[in-house]
Formats: structure tokens, C-alpha cells, sequence
């Protein structure tokens, strides 16, 4: 069973959309002890990363996150929900994350190096694998749906799985262990999308047929 974390900030709609075109048992709640219980965590999120911390840790959802990192079952988060799997953000002034994985967020410059650059980025573009993940089991580099004005800037490189071209490089898929992120929306990102989706939810089964 794949529990979405609801605290207000997600695309609920389009996520559990996504995970009924795959056939997925899920659920969304708010309930910290329902959440620890799942098979695998997805943590969405739309809107401001200090916000949806503010969100998170008023419903003690932040420490039941960490919490369930610590168990070794999958967590994805998704779009907002990849940015706050980091240590801080400089949206709307400094905001710690969930320091789950070593990084800051940042706003994409002002200057440009061509006139197709714009904030925020927003709408299709190219993934770039470097680095070999389960999370990319069977799949090859194709277009996914972005919609974001701030990135994350990795401490460390190992954590980045894919990158995408805007400008400059972007994380667009990080992963360490049990833990992985998307930046652009898999749900509205055609084939490509739901593929990654469908082996989150394979090593969801795996690591629950080996408990």
C-alpha cells in the first residue's frame, strides 16, 4: 500500500490518478501512524517549500517523514516534494527542509545566455541519466514536464541520478538509498513518467518481500 502524504500542498488529484493507471493500492492521508504503516511514502508538493515546511512540521509530519526514511522503505518526493528532502531553502528567505539528503535550493538567475531561458522553468524538456539507478530500470532518456523557479544545488554529485539542460545543469532526479526525488511532475509526464513511477512502486514490492 503507497500512502500520499496530505498536508495541503500537493496535486493529490494527479497523483493518485497516475498510481490508479497502474494499478497501485494507495491512499492519501494526514495521519502520521497510518503514513509510518505504508509500503512506500510519496511526498508531493506544489507551492512554497517555506510554507510547506511550516505545514509539515505543524502537523509533526516532518519528524514522521524522517522517521520513515530511517525504516529503509521507498520514499519519493515530487516536484516541492524532491526540494524538501534537502537541508534548506532561500525561497522567501532561508528555510530548513528535511535534511534527508545533503543540498540547498536556490532560485534560477536573473541573466540569461539566450532568450529561451525564463523563470520558472516550465514545460518539457530533455532528461539526461548519469548514473546507473533502479529507479531508471528499463526506461531511456526522453521529455518530462517541468514547472519550477527554484532548484537544487547538490552537496554532493553522487545523489544526482538525471540532470536537465536549462541554462545551466539541474537535478531533476536524485536518489541515496531508500530515498529518491523527481523535480518535473512524472504523473504529467506521458510514458517516460509513468514508467518511473511503476519501478518506485517494483521496489516498493521488493523491499516488502524481503521484510
Amino acid at each position: 500500500m503507497i500512502g500520499i502524504v496530505d498536508y495541503g500542498m500537493g496535486n493529490l488529484f494527479s497523483v493518485s490518478k497516475a498510481l490508479e493507471r497502474l494499478g497501485a493500492d494507495y491512499f492519501l492521508s494526514g495521519d502520521k501512524a497510518s503514513l509510518m504503516d505504508a509500503d512506500a511514502l510519496l511526498l508531493p508538493g506544489v507551492g512554497s517549500f517555506r510554507d510547506a515546511m511550516e505545514k509539515l512540521n505543524e502537523e509533526g509530519l516532518s519528524e514522521m517523514i524522517q522517521e520513515f526514511a530511517a525504516t529503509g522503505k521507498p520514499l519519493l518526493g515530487i516536484c516541492l516534494g524532491m526540494q524538501l528532502l534537502f537541508e534548506e531553502s532561500e525561497e522567501n528567505g532561508p528555510a530548513k527542509g528535511l535534511a534527508l539528503l545533503p543540498g540547498r535550493v536556490r532560485r534560477f538567475p536573473g541573466t540569461k545566455k539566450d532568450s529561451a531561458y525564463k523563470v520558472p522553468h516550465m514545460g518539457w524538456n530533455g532528461l539526461e541519466f548519469v548514473k546507473e539507478s533502479s529507479i531508471l530500470k528499463n526506461v531511456q532518456e526522453d521529455y518530462v514536464y517541468f514547472v519550477h523557479s527554484y532548484y537544487v544545488d547538490a552537496a554532493e554529485s553522487e545523489v544526482v541520478i538525471a540532470k536537465a539542460s536549462y541554462n545551466e545543469d539541474v537535478a531533476a532526479i536524485v536518489g541515496r538509498d531508500n530515498l529518491y526525488g523527481m523535480q518535473f511532475h512524472p504523473e504529467k509526464s506521458s510514458k517516460l513518467g509513468m514508467e518511473l513511477l511503476k519501478n518506485f512502486l517494483e521496489l516498493a514490492e521488493e523491499r516488502k518481500a524481503v521484510q
